[in-house]
């Protein structure tokens, strides 16, 4: 794969030949590639590049003003470098994840809802910055999830109607030079937890892809007996993702996978540091609603399904076992609000 294939959005989806077509060619381009581009224009280009410029000014903040970014309700806010794990080693990436911003007046808030409360912002020049950015990413993968329904023969907004009030969120990050770690470990290999994964990177690089390998076994990743986590990491082929100006590259996550029955696969991916420069890159998942129940197309076993708001919460006490909204999760008994809300909602699947 020497460059990625890239796709045009049109202005909506309505389900014409067209649409279809590119339909198609998208579903195609994930089997083969595992990845592909959307263009953007000079509009979101602009945002995207003001969410590059408040990520920078964020992370050359001295540590003691990051460190208080910082939520002990939700996993939104600073991530230091070392503190994510992948397959057990530690990763080198700094992060600062941006996720629903709820007050805490919100009575979901007030009933101890995992991972429900307001984002501890730095400042508001960088949530007007992150906010607008998301608020795009989010209109495109709108857009796409039509088009991959279109492709698989399904109903338009059989995507669409899980996202609605969708739990979307960011990891906005930076990755040092590897000279300053002495190793080349930006994130170690895996695959995203959620649905829909796009991604903005700089033009630094360090994004690399594992294509979908014929006969190869892949991980259900939602399992807590199963994890990709550090899977194929020395093994060929992993193709670089190239960055291109005006794009953002797209990819499945482990529910695309599960919904599909795996015809589509999620995609593992690494990154690797730069020798001598830091990168930044924007990561955006496009997700269904904390409340949602995805199902694989066509199962009639009422058993087979994805509880959203648990799967996300135990991916992320996964990945922070030690992070002090983890422990609160712990300590007040947060899961079992997530049992209350699955059996009130059980007889609607």
């Amino acid at each position: 794969m020497s460059e990625l294939q890239t796709f045009q959005l049109p202005e909506s989806i309505k389900g014409t030949y067209s649409d279809r077509f590119l339909a198609k060619e998208m579903i195609n381009a994930w089997r083969t590639d595992g990845i592909f581009q959307v263009e953007i224009n000079k509009f979101v280009s602009q945002k995207t590049q003001a969410a590059f410029d408040a990520s920078r000014r964020f992370f050359r903040l001295p540590m003691a003003l990051k460190s208080q970014c910082i939520s002990d309700l939700s996993y939104a806010g600073y991530i230091a470098s070392g503190e994510e794990i992948t397959a057990g080693k530690a990763d080198f990436s700094e992060i600062f994840t941006v996720c629903r911003d709820i007050p805490c007046n919100d009575p979901r808030v007030r009933e101890k809802w995992p991972c429900h409360g307001p984002v501890p912002w730095p400042d508001e020049r960088y949530q007007e910055s992150m906010k607008a950015y998301m608020e795009e990413a989010g209109a495109i993968g709108e857009k796409l999830l039509q088009l991959v329904a279109l492709g698989l023969q399904l109903d338009i907004n059989h995507f669409t109607t899980l996202t609605d009030g969708g739990w979307h969120h960011m990891r906005v990050l930076r990755f040092p030079e590897e000279s300053s770690k002495k190793s080349t470990r930006g994130i170690g290999a895996h695959t995203d937890y959620g649905l829909l994964v796009i991604a903005a990177q700089d033009e630094v690089g360090g994004l690399f892809v594992r294509p979908p390998v014929e006969g190869e076994p892949r991980n259900r990743n939602w399992l807590p007996t199963e994890s990709t986590a550090g899977m194929y990491e020395q093994e060929e082929p992993w193709v670089f993702v190239k960055p291109v100006p005006n794009v953002l590259t797209v990819f499945p996550g482990d529910i695309l996978q599960f919904i599909t029955n795996g015809y589509l696969l999620s995609t593992p991916h690494k990154v690797k540091l730069h020798p001598s420069k830091e990168r930044f890159a924007l990561a955006y998942f496009h997700e269904p609603n904390f409340e949602a129940y995805a199902k694989p197309v066509g199962s009639l076993n009422s058993e087979e399904y994805i509880h959203y708001g648990e799967h996300f919460t135990n991916m992320f006490m996964r990945c922070y076992p030690d992070r002090v909204t983890t422990q609160r999760i712990e300590k007040e008994g947060r899961l079992a609000v997530l049992q209350k809300m699955k059996s009130r909602e059980v007889e609607s699947i």
